[in-house]
């Protein structure tokens, strides 16, 4: 038993020196810290050899007797930074405030920097470090600014003081997170005047932009006024269009409607026109029909008729012709025989028609004398001749006289004392 009691004894002080040991050495390390293990030797990347090894968000064992381990905070700083009479370019001073935030660095290689140089100091040490480094850097980008860059435009002196103090912090194994300038003055109160400047300059502006605002402003509102009366304009056009349109769509429903009604007026005007035909076709075919009975027939006959009486006629003009041909050859050849004194009988002949027919003309008279005239007396055209002037000497009865008349158609004023068909009898 006592035995066991020892052995357990062993065991127990063995475990207790044990979990001592680990408590010791076993490091575990947070985000916002690095664990810097000296004693054993490392080279970096850049070639550099070193005494310390680091381990950032993680954990690790110390080794016994041969390494030493070291915390080193991560966390932000805030540094207020005031630098009074820091003359600016120009000669004026100045008295600038503001506050920047800084860290030790966590990244390689800027870290070995940081345990370089700040590894072993306490918080405050590094604070004023910062703070004397920044505000260091401040006085020198004043120097090189005027008062009226430094306060017109206070973000471009924080970025131009970044850019100035990046490379001495990295130095410092720091990091400057961000810079806000708070105030700028001086004691001259030359910033003040510069302050009613450029009040005046902005006052000055504003009237100038509201001036342009308020031009622009007529400009947009007549720009407005002429979009709207284009847009009224438009929309009256449109307005035209649809009605012309809608006017052009009734006239063709009307057109096509008035030419429908049209079409049935003329079909039916040609139904009729051709009921109408066939009823004239009817009635002509009736008519010729009775045309054909009341006249054609008739005028047929007629026309036969007339041409049996023409025949007749015909044949009888024919004799006629035939009898005076033969009364002409007996005359002729009565003529050739009679010789010389054919042609006074012939004439004779053709005076007694002649005083027949104009005795049948004119009322009876009474003739107390006759005149003979000698047939072989001359030729018998002037036989003739003296015969008619005896006769118009003796009678009074001008011969061409009644003639002429005659051929007139005028009335014969008669000789009551000549009588002519007692001439003519003779």
């Amino acid at each position: 038993m006592e035995l066991i009691g020892l052995l357990l004894g062993i065991f127990g002080a063995g475990a207790g020196a044990g979990f001592l040991v680990i408590k010791n050495l076993y490091h575990i390390c947070p985000p916002s810290e690095v664990l810097i293990f000296a004693g054993g030797k490392r080279r970096l990347a850049d070639g550099r050899e070193v005494g310390y090894r680091l381990v950032k968000g993680g954990s690790s064992i110390q080794t016994p007797l041969l390494e030493q381990t070291y915390r080193m905070n991560l966390t932000n700083m805030i540094i207020d930074l005031k630098v009074v009479n820091a003359y600016s370019k120009g000669g004026i001073p100045l008295t600038v405030e503001g506050v920047a935030n800084i860290k030790i660095a966590g990244e390689e290689p800027t870290i070995h920097n940081a345990i370089e140089r700040l590894l072993g100091k306490s918080r405050k040490d590094i604070e004023k470090l910062a703070q004397e480094t920044l505000e260091g850097n401040l006085r020198g980008v004043l120097a090189s600014l005027t008062p009226e860059q430094v306060n017109a435009d206070k973000i471009t002196f924080a970025r131009t003081l970044l850019d100035e103090a990046e490379d001495d912090l990295e130095k410092l194994g720091l990091v400057l997170d961000s810079l806000q300038i708070q105030n700028i003055s001086d004691d001259v109160r030359y910033l003040d005047s510069i302050g009613r400047k450029q009040q005046a300059e902005l006052l000055r502006d504003a009237r100038i932009a509201e001036a342009k605002a308020q031009a622009e402003s007529i400009i947009r509102s007549s720009e407005n006024e002429r979009i709207t009366a284009l847009r009224r304009i438009q929309r009256d056009l449109e307005i035209a269009k649809a009605d012309a349109e809608r006017r052009v769509r009734d006239a063709l429903t009307k057109r096509v409607a008035l030419v429908a009604e049209a079409e049935s007026l003329v079909g039916a005007e040609i139904a009729r026109t051709q009921a109408e035909v066939a009823v004239q076709t009817e009635r002509i075919k009736q008519i010729e029909q009775q045309l054909q009975a009341d006249t054609i027939a008739p005028a047929e006959a007629e026309s036969k008729r007339a041409i049996a009486i023409a025949k007749a006629n015909a044949a009888q003009i024919i004799e006629d012709g035939k009898a005076q041909a033969e009364g002409i050859r007996k005359l002729a050849e009565s003529w050739k025989s009679a010789g010389d004194s054919a042609r006074e009988i012939f004439l004779l002949q053709k005076l007694d028609v002649l005083l027949k027919a104009m005795a049948s003309s004119i009322p009876e008279v009474n003739v107390k004398n006759i005149t003979f005239v000698d047939a072989n007396s001359g030729s018998p055209a002037t036989r003739m001749a003296a015969f008619i002037e005896q006769l118009r000497q003796t009678t009074g009865l001008d011969v061409t006289e009644i003639l002429k008349r005659l051929g007139e158609g005028q009335a014969i004023t008669a000789n009551p004392h000549v009588n002519l068909n007692a001439i003519a009898k003779k």
